[in-house]
């Protein structure tokens, strides 16, 4: 049975300028990458005239689903609050808002199957800020994030889609933005988080597991001694004080110490050069063995 083909969709943030969306299009197409759809994320054109003549421009530039002689579909996803469209990103419940409907876009478009690229380029900053946001839990490592380099010249003479293509002498070019795809490690974020403050707060839970687990392979490795030296460093004590605590030599103390930053250094992957002092163990051990069972 024949494969179904891989679907590829540029998905792109845009205002005033639809030449961001086109400049993004043809350097993909010229590095041989098949996009077969474009969607336009968008604040509402009606509180920007400039934002409903750049869909305008670009709507002229696919003709029956059709770009430059390729089947094309653009499609134009306007930011809403429930039915309203969002003409700005003011405060805090619209950025929630506009969040939330990016992130189904994103969820929708990788639940088809599709990858991914995403320019950030065009619009508002913090329609980059969001996208990305909700790129980071739903990449995976075939998608792909990009920014886009202009230079100030050409930036200038093309500005509100007085230019619409770029030849390759202008310089305008593509430039992939580095990004962890932490829902493709980690599928469960992807549950956990319909808000941005669900995706900060599913973020923080899953880097606590990792450092509870760091902390759990290290005290495993330690004697009796060394547990307690390390638990009294954690509780905020000096390397002294330890040592008059445990009614040891301060020579001994910095002797479990090395040994226990050695076990330290292998949980958390660091150069053996790294320097590590007793407040690494104080910031990394204080809530771990403060949930510890006592006994």
């Amino acid at each position: 049975m024949r494969q179904p083909q891989t679907q590829y969709t540029l998905v792109a943030t845009m205002a005033g300028g639809p030449q961001i969306v086109t400049f993004a299009l043809d350097d993909l197409l010229r590095r041989g990458e098949a996009i077969h759809e474009v969607v336009v994320v968008h604040l509402s054109p009606q509180a920007d005239p400039l934002t409903g003549r750049a869909l305008e421009r670009l709507s002229a530039e696919f003709v029956g689903d059709r770009y430059a002689g390729r089947v094309c579909r653009l499609r134009f996803f306007p930011l809403r609050r429930g039915w309203q469209k969002l003409d700005d990103i003011r405060d805090e419940a619209a950025a929630n808002a506009a969040w939330s409907a990016i992130y189904e876009l994103v969820t929708t478009l990788k639940r088809e199957g599709r990858r991914l690229h995403v320019c950030i380029a065009g619009g508002r900053r913090m329609l980059a800020l969001l996208v990305t946001s909700a790129a980071m839990l739903h990449f995976d490592h075939h998608d792909r994030l990009w920014h886009m380099y202009t230079p100030a010249d050409f930036l200038e003479r093309a500005r509100d889609g007085a230019i619409m293509h770029a030849r390759p002498e202008d310089g305008v070019r593509l430039i992939q933005v580095p990004m962890v795809p932490w829902g493709a490690y980690f599928p469960a974020l992807r549950a956990l988080a319909r808000t941005p403050a669900q995706a900060v707060a599913a973020h923080t839970r899953w880097l606590d597991e990792v450092e509870r687990g760091r902390c759990q392979a290290v005290w495993q490795q330690l004697t009796a001694r060394q547990r307690e030296v390390l638990q009294a460093l954690a509780a905020g004590q000096s390397p002294q004080e330890v040592a008059e605590t445990l009614c040891i030599t301060l020579a001994t103390v910095n002797s479990h110490k090395t040994a226990i930053l050695a076990e330290c250094r292998n949980a958390w992957a660091l150069a053996e050069d790294t320097w590590l002092s007793y407040h690494f163990l104080r910031e990394k051990f204080g809530p771990y063995l403060a949930g510890l069972p006592s006994g």
